[in-house]
């Protein structure tokens, strides 16, 4: 037998870093984002060797341990496996060790600003979710990724790309407190799914993002009364592109995404740079009619809307640059998945 799962990555459209603490907890934060056609998956084969070994091609890493309850952490050496592992022998196997080999990887690189860590953990115990017939809602699997990634291992971040990749779909994710998000649909019409996807252009700065150091900063947002102001305008931006979405209005969603990028560039002072600096103007002054980073900033993917009729121009233009990758994407409505194999 054999267990695998698969989850996508996400864009965020707006409100990322209102679900950072302590932002969130004393105003409350909400983000709009929607799952894409790109994904993290994840394989288990289940061993009697007495081993784990864990294979993460993308990352050229292979660690191989003895079978134990608690495996070491290393935050160099795959520590999301280790530390998804401890927390599921622990949790749900009465701290008895397992046997296996595991094989990961993520079509987008880390700090691609889709979520990419945070998926991996979804993946990973999804694929344990499977195999060991685990009792979890959907809510459940987003808040256990969330504690281990960020209480277990200590990884700064928020809260909102464990939801979306679990959820999958373009949600509007509501956030009170850890253990009070509300996670809401919204059901985009066939032809407005179709025009996004049509003007949406997606460009690889060549940038990994040390998001760590932007979540520091966002979380001091309490202590600044700049940073502040443009959280809470960042929230506010956040509500209207949900309005502009539901009134299917590709004008003032333009509009709701260069304010919200405008606002977060006032939340830390790398978010922005020349490089992504250079991108959005270069960007703008061939056809766009909006861009933003997509996740916490400082690098990762550039999202770029544009009249369709201007697109495949403008991918051109993009590519003249001479760095970055240009792609485009398709949303997609289902997040995570797993299933089991048997072999012949």
């Amino acid at each position: 037998m054999i267990i695998r799962s698969k989850t996508p990555l996400r864009l965020g459209l707006a409100g990322g870093g209102t679900d950072v603490m302590p932002f969130l907890k004393e105003y409350g934060g909400c983000v709009l984002n929607v799952t894409i056609n790109m994904y993290s998956y994840c394989t288990i084969k289940p061993t009697d060797d007495g081993k784990i070994t864990f294979i993460a091609p993308d990352m050229d890493q292979k660690l191989v341990f003895d079978s134990l309850s608690v495996l070491p952490v290393d935050k160099e050496k795959l520590p999301l496996h280790c530390g998804i592992y401890n927390r599921v022998v622990k949790d749900f196997n009465g701290g008895k060790p397992l046997s296996f080999t595991m094989i990961t990887y993520s079509e987008a690189p880390s700090g691609s600003g889709l979520g990419t860590s945070s998926t991996m953990v979804v993946t990973i115990l999804k694929a344990f979710q499977e195999w060991l017939s685990l009792p979890l809602g959907q809510y459940d699997i987003a808040n256990l990724a969330y504690q281990i990634e960020r209480h277990d291992l200590g990884f700064k971040g928020g809260m909102q790309d464990q939801y979306a990749a679990t959820f999958g779909g373009l949600n509007y994710i509501e956030f009170y407190d850890e253990d009070h998000v509300v996670v809401n649909p919204l059901r985009l019409k066939s032809w407005l799914k179709n025009e996004i996807e049509s003007s949406l252009i997606m460009f690889y700065t060549g940038l990994s993002h040390d998001s760590s150091k932007i979540i520091e900063e966002q979380s001091k947002a309490l202590d600044n009364k700049k940073s502040l102001d443009a959280m809470i305008e960042i929230k506010n931006q956040t509500r209207k592109m949900k309005e502009a979405v539901l009134r299917a209005d590709m004008g003032m969603m333009a509009e709701c995404l260069l304010a919200n990028w405008e606002a977060k560039k006032k939340t830390s002072a790398v978010i922005s740079n020349p490089k992504i600096e250079e991108v959005y103007n270069y960007a703008i002054n061939h056809g766009a009619r909006a861009c933003k980073i997509s996740g916490a900033g400082g690098g990762g993917f550039m999202m770029i809307l544009c009249d369709p009729c201007k697109r495949y121009n403008l991918i051109k233009s993009l590519n003249e640059l001479g760095f970055g990758l240009v792609r485009t994407v398709d949303f997609v409505d289902s997040g995570s998945k797993s299933w089991r194999q048997y072999e012949d």
